[in-house]
């Protein structure tokens, strides 16, 4: 099995991908993870990611692709579950080159689809307890008592980056630089629309569904 996630932020992208790879005994390919980990290992490639991004500038797509090109080589029977990249056409066209180079094409693009409001609630609405580090939602599941953690009273706090000003930014860059790739994927047969609306169990059941006839899960 050889997919690639697509999706808007909160669109739960990541925890899908997690619960995938453990259905299909794939490898969860993450662009960030791998920046992280080559980084920390000091490899060539990581060295060369940081040069960029201690000027805060982005890791141009030559480099994130040659990074990934190492991931994908290593990736045990070929699967894997690619999630993060491509965001952008250019990364996309990038990628299909290296995979021909691999003989590995892709199978299929799994598009989670959600509403920007839904999306945002997900993503604004997160708070941590400042004390014991319990995640909450105070807009789909509000404690009761607002602002205060159920199980240890602590203070709720919110992430900078989940403002809802920035979340909307984030969308606004989705649906320029990124949701071309669904006509992309859709032109070359590819593209499997997921609604992921509802509970991880059930959007895991609706992606499963969409993958059916590409490979038996292995659990």
């Amino acid at each position: 099995m050889r997919v690639v996630l697509l999706g808007p932020p909160g669109a739960g992208k990541g925890t899908q991908a997690k619960r995938l790879t453990e259905l299909y005994g794939v490898r969860h390919i993450s662009t960030g993870d791998l920046f992280r980990s080559s980084v920390q290992q000091g490899t060539d490639l990581g060295r060369l990611a940081k040069t960029y991004m201690d000027r805060g500038e982005l890791v141009p797509d030559e480099v994130t692709v040659r990074m990934l090109a190492e991931a994908l080589r290593r990736a045990e029977g070929g699967g894997f579950i690619l999630d993060g990249f491509p965001r952008t056409m250019a990364q996309a066209e990038a990628l299909d080159r290296e995979l021909v180079i691999l003989d590995r094409p892709l199978q299929a693009a799994l598009a989670f689809v959600i509403d920007d409001e839904l999306a945002v609630k997900r993503i604004a609405g997160r708070r941590t307890c400042a004390r014991c580090q319990h995640p909450y939602n105070v807009e789909l599941e509000p404690t009761r008592i607002a602002g205060v953690c159920d199980s240890c009273g602590g203070a709720l706090l919110q992430r900078p980056d989940d403002a809802e000003e920035t979340v909307r930014r984030r969308l606004e860059v989705y649906h320029h630089s990124t949701e071309p790739l669904l006509y992309f994927y859709a032109e070359r047969g590819l593209l499997r629309p997921v609604d992921a609306t509802g509970d991880e169990a059930e959007v895991t059941e609706r992606a499963a569904a969409a993958l059916r006839d590409l490979a038996p899960a292995a659990k």
